[in-house]
């Protein structure tokens, strides 16, 4: 398949510059791929859709405020995005400004600066954060890096509806975005449904949202991610699977986590890249946001779903006027 066969005109007005005030009220698409059905709902109503027992997997990561302005020793300014956390202190970045070069050191503020060690391709480096506490100070004078297509700044509302209610372990540079539509409420919602839940970590970096560059889709990289699926969660799996009921993963990140080494506990980066043709082997359904056209995300989706299927869901979904991307709407595929 070719990337121009997953592309799609989306009326820029679609794209959700905010989000809702209760993350539960958004719109839910329901895809049925047995009989190719597809309804509309928001959801408050999910537990409608699943049976007791089945089990919800989440992205347990915590977003931080990876997006740092700094000074060089000239003056001039630089813009840093932490996109890879090897160690607290060092990190993978992007760096934007005139004559970024290795050995330059960033100021950002008295106790905090950023060291550019090593020049790894186009506009990333490897650096390392000269400070204390860095994952203190980042919150002290990091910005949330929201994505770029809201077209605007940080503001305070991001720093709550830019993280999943039960966000919990700090590494990712982008949220796991299906997961934000989960309330407190809806949580509890589906506990008394007697549906289940389970947790994986994937710290979500700029590789995921890398753009496809090539048009033979199966000549695509994606960058390696960490991620961790504990054996208590994998024992759930194993037992609902017993049970006859579904393993529903909540996001493209917990699909790609599971899918790494299926029914195994695993600890460690992954490279899985999921495209049409895929065979999957834990996930039996799964909550997606609508995502960007000629992505590894619509990619991922498709092969799960049908690529025509799901492209005729996103021309139901722009006629309905859904929201799109980060803080938009979302659709759950069974």
């Amino acid at each position: 398949m070719r990337l121009e066969d997953f592309d799609f005109e989306l009326p820029p007005e679609l794209i959700a510059k905010y989000p809702l005030k209760e993350r539960h009220m958004a719109r839910l698409m329901v895809l049925n791929r047995k009989d190719k059905s597809i309804k509309h709902d928001i959801f408050w109503n999910l537990p409608l859709y699943l049976e007791e027992g089945d089990l919800l997997v989440f992205n347990n990561t915590k977003v931080i405020p990876a997006r740092l302005y700094g000074k060089k020793p000239t003056g001039g300014r630089v813009e840093i995005l932490l996109t890879d956390m090897l160690k607290e202190h060092l990190w993978y970045a992007l760096v934007s400004g005139k004559n970024i070069r290795e050995g330059l050191c960033v100021y950002i503020a008295q106790d905090l600066s950023v060291n550019i060690l090593k020049h790894i391709s186009e506009g990333k480096f490897l650096v390392e954060l000269l400070s204390q506490d860095p994952i203190k100070a980042l919150y002290t004078y990091g910005h949330i890096p929201i994505p770029p297509y809201l077209e605007r700044e940080e503001e305070h509302i991001d720093r709550v509806y830019y993280q999943t209610v039960f966000a919990q372990k700090e590494g990712s540079v982008a949220a796991p975005t299906a997961s934000l539509h989960f309330s407190e409420e809806l949580l509890n919602r589906l506990d008394e449904y007697g549906i289940r839940k389970a947790f994986i970590t994937l710290h979500v970096s700029y590789g995921t949202f890398k753009p496809i560059k090539v048009s033979d889709i199966r000549e695509h990289k994606v960058d390696e991610e960490y991620m961790e699926v504990p054996e208590e969660t994998v024992e759930l799996i194993k037992k609902v699977k017993q049970e006859g009921k579904k393993v529903v993963a909540v996001g493209t990140t917990v699909v790609r986590a599971l899918e790494t080494k299926p029914f195994s506990p695993f600890s460690g980066k992954t490279d899985l890249y999921i495209y049409p043709g895929y065979t999957f082997k834990v996930v039996d359904a799964m909550i997606t946001n609508f995502h960007l056209p000629r992505s590894s995300l619509l990619l991922l989706v498709s092969a799960f779903a049908g690529r025509e299927f799901i492209l005729s869901a996103y021309q139901i979904a722009i006629k309905e006027r859904y929201r799109f991307y980060s803080y938009g709407d979302g659709m759950l595929i069974l």
